[in-house]
């Protein structure tokens, strides 16, 4: 029993230290990019090694692929966690544009962009972060289109193909964020949200409105608790 007890919390403290390795690259490759950042800068931040930081990532690519992978988890956590109370599924897809366009979530979109934006400039060169990346896109088009199935199946959305409004949308926020990632005047994070709520709701003829103020209701449920 004590060997089992033993094994399991050594088991937790390696786990613990590879989030903590995790949350550091993170950062480091937010403020630095990628190509500005060292093991050494991730070992440094830890409180680590940068031998420790190698036996965990192998390398600096694997290292920006699960420091990626980690951020995006807890961001689909996040979201799953905000839609979990939003009965209708326009609801669900405002709250999935409001997270990725809007500064006031939980998740920091621009810093959550930044690290895509590295992503995006190793993939060409890269198959293995290409392979990723593209793990990382299907999810993302595959979370689009389940809510707009789910929409057309209740009556909320038009008959619209549901595959190619979530390749069409998804490109649509991936361009938006890139904007807001790069502060740009012309695209501040409000008018990208708003582009983006037209384009749905006119494909998948929800009304706008309505969507928008149910959103403004949640927030403010959430606030009171």
């Amino acid at each position: 029993m004590k060997e089992h007890a033993a094994a399991g919390s050594a088991t937790s403290e390696a786990e613990q230290r590879r989030e903590q390795m995790l949350r550091a690259a993170v950062e480091v490759i937010v403020e630095r990019g990628y190509a500005d950042t060292r093991i050494a800068d991730v070992a440094e931040r830890t409180g680590t090694s940068p031998a420790l930081v190698i036996y965990y990532f192998k390398t600096r690519d694997q290292l920006l692929t699960e420091a990626i992978r980690y951020s995006e988890d807890r961001w689909y956590a996040e979201g799953r966690r905000r839609m979990a109370d939003i009965p209708a599924a326009a609801g669900r897809l405002t709250e999935i544009i409001a997270m990725t366009c809007l500064p006031d979530t939980d998740q920091e979109p621009r810093s959550w962009w930044l690290l895509w934006l590295d992503l995006w400039a190793l993939s060409p060169r890269n198959a293995g972060v290409a392979a990723v990346r593209q793990k990382f896109d299907e999810r993302w088009r595959e979370t689009i289109r389940s809510i707009v199935l789910a929409g057309q199946e209740a009556g909320e959305f038009a008959a619209v193909d549901a595959d190619d409004f979530a390749i069409t949308l998804s490109s649509l926020l991936d361009g938006m964020a890139v904007q807001i990632a790069l502060e740009d005047s012309e695209v501040p994070p409000r008018r990208a949200f708003d582009l983006a709520m037209s384009f749905a709701a006119d494909r998948l003829g929800f009304d706008l409105e309505t969507a928008q103020k149910r959103r403004t209701q949640v927030k403010h449920r959430r606030r009171s608790l």
